[in-house]
């Protein structure tokens, strides 16, 4: 099987499978032609002990793809002259083609996976970077004004904040993904009536869903831009379901969302300390801190792991021995 069909067939696989963003269909693409260039220009001895010259041999047969192949490769890219990769970079391009190997072994292409056993290097934990709560107030308090951008660029913030989702999960959100849910009866509530509830629809990744609660904030700026703002827009294009719209009547692309987050942190004073990550970071540590359960994070966040949201617990604990080192009268000598 040649290389560049194997991987035709592998990303239609989990394109359809996984049901993957085509930007993150991209990075694989991009990840694997890498590969399969940097494959094709060594020589390496197979696992039937034959020379195999670097060439069109590795890129013509993808069943001659061996161990020693992808091993090198991640030793390639952490050494390189013109610039070695980050850990955290070199393990996910080794995703990217380990996934590829196991597929090409499970569709028989391969007798065994070659990238089974190739672990990436061992990257350093990175404590998500959050910001205060009286700063993400001065945050989402430097947009003000009445403009349809103004207003828009308010509403987008305050979700974000309120959500947690991420800026791409953001923009990709229709006007019918933000809605109320009736409230649940409560016997022991003596009123004998439910609290509606605005929630949003996010789909995560692998098209997954969830639903996260829109506080009284976020809801109020979200329904002051669909009925001020949106309408504006909306008649500059050629109608779209989407939440967001730019000054053309479009979805609001990730970027230009990313330049109204920048134009508000510059705003605010804050333009060293926020990163399109900033809300959603900020978000998860700042209910951990609150005492929220870091299960019912995990939810909101869309995590598939628990162990992926704890990395927050890091950054409360952190926060805690330093309030604790700095107030203590004896914690330190």
């Amino acid at each position: 099987m040649p290389f560049e069909r194997a991987t035709q067939d592998y990303l239609r696989h989990i394109a359809i499978e996984r049901g993957l963003s085509q930007h993150t269909l991209s990075a694989y693409r991009r990840d694997l032609v890498t590969f399969g260039e940097w494959v094709g220009t060594q020589p390496v001895i197979d696992s039937a002990g034959a020379d195999r010259a670097g060439g069109a041999a590795v890129l013509d047969d993808v069943g001659r793809l061996a161990r020693a192949d992808l091993a090198g490769f991640v030793q390639h890219l952490a050494t390189k002259p013109e610039g070695p990769l980050a850990p955290r970079s070199v393990a996910r391009m080794l995703s990217s083609v380990r996934s590829f190997s196991a597929f090409a072994a499970a569709e028989g292409w391969l007798p065994l996976d070659p990238g089974a056993s190739v672990r990436p290097p061992k990257a350093p934990m990175r404590l998500p970077k959050a910001i205060s709560v009286h700063d993400m107030e001065r945050l989402l308090g430097a947009v003000v004004g009445d403009e349809p951008a103004q207003l828009r660029d308010r509403a987008l913030l305050e979700l974000l904040y309120a959500t947690g989702a991420r800026v791409s999960e953001a923009v990709g959100l229709s006007v019918d993904d933000v809605t109320t849910l009736a409230g649940i009866d409560d016997a022991a509530d003596d009123t004998g009536d439910g609290t509606d509830v605005s929630v949003v629809r996010v789909t995560g990744k692998g098209n997954k869903q969830r639903i996260v609660p829109l506080g009284s904030y976020a809801r109020a700026a979200v329904d002051a831009y669909l009925v001020r703002a949106r309408p504006v827009f909306a008649a500059r294009g050629p109608g779209t379901p989407a939440l967001f719209l730019g000054a053309r009547g479009a979805r609001l692309s990730r970027q230009s969302a990313w330049l109204v987050i920048q134009a508000a942190a510059e705003r605010a004073g804050l333009a060293a300390h926020v990163s399109p990550h900033t809300f959603r970071h900020s978000f998860a540590t700042h209910l951990l801190e609150g005492g929220a359960d870091v299960r019912v994070v995990q939810e909101l966040l869309g995590h598939a792991s628990v162990a992926t949201t704890q990395i927050y617990t890091l950054v409360t604990a952190d926060m805690l021995r330093d309030v604790y080192q700095t107030a203590h009268p004896r914690a330190r000598r």
